[in-house]
């Protein structure tokens, strides 16, 4: 097709064409162009289908507000729903479709829906499909998910990268309009660190769209020497096709910068998008401010435009959207979009003005006290019916509308802390309020300073007064010469008397009627009307009707516009792609894989590895001649137990906590006392939740009068930490004591088994004999001839034990020493599933049992809890419910029948009991087959166990529906006395 709408003038490049297609037509364009301004130069109006009537949509507006032109770009892979062809830039080989119709744009079955309207008025899911409750999930839910939802994305792997990043400035400037540019020319010239961001990929904001002057030369060409020299400052980051998304803490804002949505493909190495966090000691919020419509009967129709977007058409892309085009206006901004059009040479046969009085414009008909109430058209405008001072109708031919009903500043990131914006009457729009985000103010139009002499006062005014707060000798350059014109509106909301809709919210189809819907049925409140109509709640929340819909309510109400309220706006500004969000976190990145300091050792002698936390462990390492998993496991725990085994343990979180009120803070974050372990000594402890049940168990040593070392689990290391530091800096910020986390800095080996001792008195230089070292014991050493370690003599296998730890990059040579060393007493290493083995052997806890609704008393652990100091938790787990005498215990099982099998998560019953919750006992937590028992042995919870050792239960599973009979015995299945460890 060619393009019979473009016009004179505009930045594009007419020298370049670009090919494109929509909904498989091809179609040219130039560079400079965007998805919508290209279709429109090309006769397409029809780009969209509203969501739930299905109703024919066309773009409004020229920017990020637009609510209608939603369409799915590129294929395969990359396919991209959703994406507003007003911001999409051209490139070459651009595919794009239209969405949410069926079969195709210009015949949508689902457009039924809109002939069906009168049942799916405002609130009709509220009152529909509840009856009968029976078609709910057969019937009613299939048909709303099959309607649901507007794009389809791919179900293939983005081949695209995104990444994150991190920003530092003095003064973060948001938009790069008038008040944005002159913002940073005054605090890049005074020196300040100045980031400007704006969402379009040309600087300059409504300057390229207008034709007003600035300094004497057009606006768009001063916008762009401006921004020529911010870029020679090295102290200013210029950064287009950046969205400001949101004001976060602490001068946080979150932006997306769109690195290589203009190109068909990211080049090589560069992502496709990065999502920045920037720290600003200040910012100011220049963004502009977006136009409203004037509802009136049949205002969606393809062709029906704000004012101010068809001015942009022309202005900036050399575009009319119509041939015959009218305006509709209750504004002077709306009469300048009229002349600006006819400069242009595009047939303006038409402006309707609400107002009354005033000066006409020369060479076409201006109505004044006039007002459109209807249009006509199918897939796009064909006619409006316009009403006259008297109340005479009249029709127009036209294929596009311009409507202006004034402009509202873009309040949104200003309200990201629940600042509620404030009415202003003059400009009949709300602006920003006190309250906004620390350290953030406005400029410009986004403040109500709508003129463009005021934008650039007030942008510079703005920077020179941020700048003074941060200690900055800044002053305001000379403002130029641009236009200053007073506002002039007379508020027009709606045309009432219309029988059809006028609609306020064309994403949602959300009409006048809807609201007054709301108010008949009680929901005036603000925030009721925008969840019983969905006003505001589509892709572009609300920005182009949110006014509208509030301005009918306050009349509906009989009160003022700020009386009747409005809702507030929360992050982020426009949508963002999940990819960016997720930055490289995805794939194998999203949880990458730690390796412990064995893992080469262990690849090679072809071990078989589990993902543990975000660790990998060896989980077994099997030997020639075995075929299963169990041999290997069995051998490994038999030979740990005959003479020694090694296992790498580095994965237990490691946290070093120092200061002189160490040893006090421990006591506040453990169940038990640690304030009186001596120098030297390891101690067991648990921790609680504030609400008293164990979250988490381990050792702690303290090396020095004010150092310890505690470790955690591999699960919760992070947790535990995160927890201290919590505790540290809000619980007790009084006390000295401060925390690391060294878990990666040291590699921890545990040796245990008969020879454990004779073992690692080969490799370390000091006595480490039990008189030297006894059980519980620790001490700083070295080994090998001067490599400092630490010892620690603590077991989870039952067997005389240690734990030696060296920094980690001696990691891989301590473990190839320990077995070469270990040779002479046949060591073996063994993995996750024989230290299982060995740890349900001896009755320790772990995951299974720390299940997070277990108490100290539950494990039979509940002495450790001390009644003698404060702590976290140990209140809350005094309560009555948790200190049951008869609640649950932890017990040891074992089949009655040892050739039979036990599983996890079994229930224990009475013999002849019925299989239901209200006989239920409890469960088994931890199964592990024991070599040197023959058969299968547990852990689990069991009510009122203490006084059921000895006792026969059924174990059923219930899912398999198979169950066994069970003895109830000590957890302690092997060296109950503990004569081993301590040998």
């Amino acid at each position: 097709m060619t393009q019979d709408n473009r016009i004179s003038g505009g930045q594009i490049d007419r020298a370049r064409s670009l090919r494109f297609t929509f909904d498989g037509h091809e179609y040219t364009g130039h560079p400079g162009d965007t998805l919508a301004s290209a279709l429109l130069a090309n006769g397409v109006q029809l780009m969209g289908r509203s969501f739930k009537y299905h109703r024919p949509r066309g773009p409004i507006s020229a920017g990020s507000e637009e609510p209608n032109a939603l369409v799915e770009l590129r294929s395969g892979a990359r396919r991209e729903p959703n994406t507003r062809a007003t911001v999409v830039e051209l490139f070459d080989g651009l595919s794009a479709d239209s969405q949410n119709r069926f079969p195709s744009l210009r015949f949508d079955a689902l457009a039924i829906n809109d002939r069906l309207s009168p049942f799916f008025a405002a609130g009709f899911y509220y009152k529909t499909f509840m009856w009968p409750k029976a078609f709910w999930e057969k019937l009613y839910e299939p048909i709303i998910r099959r309607a649901a939802g507007l794009g389809a994305v791919s179900k293939q792997d983005d081949p695209d990268s995104y990444d994150k990043g991190f920003l530092h400035c003095d003064l973060l400037i948001i938009g790069a309009g008038p008040a944005g540019l002159m913002a940073a020319l005054t605090a890049g010239r005074a020196g300040a660190r100045v980031i400007l961001a704006d969402e379009d990929f040309r600087m300059g904001g409504r300057l390229n769209a207008e034709t007003y002057e600035v300094e004497g030369r057009a606006g768009a060409d001063w916008a762009a020497k401006t921004v020529a020299e911010l870029a020679t400052l090295p102290n200013v980051r210029l950064m287009p096709r950046t969205t400001i998304l949101g004001a976060m803490d602490h001068g946080i804002y979150s932006a997306v910068e769109r690195v290589s949505d203009h190109l068909p493909a990211p080049l090589p190495g560069k992502p496709r998008q990065i999502l920045w966090r920037i720290y600003s000691r200040r910012a100011i919020q220049a963004g502009g401010a977006t136009e409203r419509p004037i509802a009136f009967e049949n205002n969606d129709r393809p062709g029906i435009m704000l004012a101010g977007a068809l001015r942009a058409y022309a202005n900036r892309w050399g575009v009319a959207a119509g041939d015959r085009v009218a305006i509709f206006t209750n504004n002077d901004d709306g009469l300048r979009s009229a002349r600006d059009l006819m400069a242009k040479g595009v047939d303006v046969v038409a402006v309707i003005e609400t107002r009354e009085g005033g000066d006409l414009i020369p060479g076409v008909r201006h109505l004044k006290g006039a007002e459109v109430v209807d249009s006509s058209g199918r897939l796009g405008l064909k006619t409006i019916t316009v009403r006259n001072a008297k109340g005479q109708t009249e029709s127009f031919r036209v294929s596009a509308l311009g409507v202006s009903g004034g402009w509202n500043p873009n309040v949104n990131i200003t309200s990201h802390h629940r600042s509620r914006p404030v009415w202003n009457e003059a400009i009949a729009a709300f602006v920003p309020g006190r309250d906004g985000p620390p350290g953030l103010t406005s400029a410009g139009a986004a403040a109500g300073h709508l003129s463009t002499h005021a934008a650039l006062r007030t942008g510079a005014a703005e920077a020179a007064a941020a700048l003074s707060d941060l200690g900055f000798a800044a002053s305001a350059p000379e403002i130029p010469q641009a236009e200053d014109a007073p506002i002039a509106i007379t508020p027009k909301w709606y045309v009432a008397g219309g029988k059809g809709r006028a609609w306020i919210d064309p994403q949602n189809d959300v009409t006048v009627k809807d609201v007054k819907l709301a108010h008949q049925e009680n929901y005036v409140s603000v925030e009721h009307l925008k969840r019983y109509t969905t006003l505001g709640m589509a892709t572009d929340q609300g920005k182009t009707g949110n006014v509208l819909g509030l301005a009918v309510m306050a009349e509906l109400t009989g009160k003022p516009i700020p009386d009747t309220g409005t809702t507030i706006y929360r992050p982020p500004y426009t949508p963002v792609a999940m990819g960016a969000l997720a930055g490289r976190s995805r794939g194998q990145d999203f949880k990458p894989k730690r390796l412990t300091p064995s893992h080469k050792w262990a690849s090679e002698q072809g071990a078989v590895f589990v993902e543990v936390g975000y660790w990998l462990r060896s989980q077994w390492l099997p030997r020639a001649g075995e075929t299963t998993w169990r041999e290997s496991v069995d051998r490994e725990v038999l030979a740990t137990r005959k003479s020694v085994g090694i296992c790498d343990v580095t994965t237990l979180g490691k946290i070093d906590i120092q200061g002189t009120d160490a040893g006090a803070f421990l006591d506040k974050v453990y169940a038990n006392t640690f304030s009186s372990l001596a120098v030297g000594k390891c101690r067991y402890g648990l921790m609680l939740r504030e609400d008293g049940i164990v979250y988490d168990d381990g050792t702690t040593a303290r090396l020095g009068q004010n150092e310890y070392v505690m470790t955690t689990t591999t699960a919760n290391a992070v947790l535990v930490f995160r927890n201290l530091e919590y505790a540290r800096q809000c619980l007790y910020p009084d006390m000295d004591v401060q925390l690391i986390s060294t878990t990666e800095a040291w590699a921890q080996y545990s040796v245990a088994g008969p020879n454990a001792r004779n073992l690692l008195q080969k490799l370390v230089d000091q006595d480490i004999s039990d008189a030297a070292l006894p059980y519980m014991g620790c001490a700083e050493v070295t080994l090998c001839g001067g490599l400092r370690a630490r010892i620690f003599r603590i077991s989870f296998s039952g067997e005389l034990a240690y734990e030696i730890a060296v920094p980690t990059r001696y990691g891989d040579a301590l473990i190839r020493e320990l077995v070469a060393q270990g040779a002479e007493f046949e060591a073996v290493v063994y993995g996750t599933e024989a230290l299982g083995v060995m740890r349900v052997e001896k009755g320790h806890v772990a995951g299974n049992e720390l299940n997070g609704q277990s108490t100290a008393l539950n494990m039979g652990l509940g002495k450790m809890v001390s009644k003698k100091k404060d702590s976290i938790g140990m209140v809350l787990s005094q309560r009555e419910g948790m200190t049951d005498p008869k609640g649950y215990r932890l017990v040891g099982v074992k089949p009655a029948d040892p050739a039979k099998g036990l599983t996890a998560g079994s229930h224990f019953l009475e013999p002849g009991a019925a299989a239901v919750a209200a006989n239920d006992l409890g469960w088994l937590t931890s199964v592990v087959y024991s070599p040197h028992l023959g058969c299968s042995i547990a852990l689990g919870y069991l009510k009122d166990g203490d006084a059921r050792r000895g006792q026969r239960l059924r174990a059923a599973n219930l899912l398999a529906g198979s169950e066994v009979e069970v003895d109830i015995v000590s957890p302690h299945f092997f060296d109950p006395e503990g004569e081993r460890l301590r040998g």
